[in-house]
């Protein structure tokens, strides 16, 4: 079983829906907490409605009387008072925390509070097992432009000594590469992700579903570089098997639930390296 602690997307993209699809795609049963009602669609975010953080804590307490979780994610916390809550509700609770440090809709819409980075930082990360920042959170995290697969490199470095927790730095959004690179820190070893760019797909929720894959993953019992190698592949063959949906494209869930989808596991490339 996995606990997912994320905002609803009224779209069916992203959030809570998207974690929760990627949990059954995996073969895991999902949970989950609600932190925020959004209105929205692959093109914007209308509208945001946070709940009252004791209403998390009540939805987190009601999932573990009644199961222990294998792992858990967060995703859209939103306010400090909301991370506090959930850190105040998970403190008995052994399972790894994945942290998705969601700050900035697909669409551009900010997601998080000024006052929550800082308890991001200061009182959620450092319960975590792993941060999967993607490009533009790794900026704000360190107050730099990050441009090139190196540079991601260090940014990833640099956080893994700055939190003292397992980085995922995500390189999906790097203009101008070839491949999509992640860079995995984690207990003095370094992991490198290359799978090919899906060329003509527009998709969204690819964050929250790979977060979610490395959750469901960790939850069946994986160690960590192989969960995120095993998540990275299906999100490839989520994007790979995307369709429409009225005017946009969704992720492929069914391409994801089968092994038999056109792709080759051998394209998502780990590559251990010492620091």
């Amino acid at each position: 079983m996995a606990l997912t602690i994320a905002g609803s997307d009224s779209g069916g993209g992203a959030g809570a829906q998207a974690d929760l699809k990627t949990f059954l795609a995996i073969g895991v049963h999902g949970t989950c907490a609600v932190t925020s009602l959004t209105a929205q669609n692959p093109r914007r975010v209308s509208g945001i409605l946070a709940t009252p953080a004791p209403m998390v804590s009540a939805q987190i307490a009601a999932v573990l009387e009644f199961a222990t979780p294998g792992a858990v994610k967060t995703g859209m916390l939103q306010s400090a008072g909301i991370i506090r809550a959930v850190v105040e509700a998970l403190a008995s609770c052994r399972a790894p925390l994945v942290v998705d440090p969601v700050m900035v809709s697909t669409s551009g819409t900010i997601l998080l509070e000024r006052k929550a980075l800082e308890a991001l930082e200061t009182v959620l990360i450092p319960r975590a097992r792993l941060v999967t920042p993607n490009l533009a959170e790794a900026e704000v995290f360190l107050g730099a432009r990050i441009k090139s697969p190196e540079e991601l490199q260090s940014a990833a470095r640099a956080l893994h000594l700055r939190w003292g927790c397992a980085v995922l730095a995500k390189g999906g959004h790097l203009r101008g590469a070839r491949e999509a690179v992640d860079f995995l820190f984690d207990r003095g070893r370094e992991h490198v992700f290359i799978a090919p760019f899906v060329k003509g797909k527009k998709t969204h929720g690819t964050g929250c579903a790979y977060s979610a894959a490395i959750t469901a993953y960790l939850a069946l019992g994986l160690d960590l570089p192989e969960a995120v190698r095993r998540a990275k592949e299906f999100v490839t063959r989520l994007i790979l098997g995307s369709r429409r949906v009225g005017r946009h494209e969704v992720l492929g869930f069914d391409a994801g639930r089968s092994r038999q989808q056109t792709f080759n596991s051998g394209n998502v490339c780990p590559v251990a390296l010492t620091p």
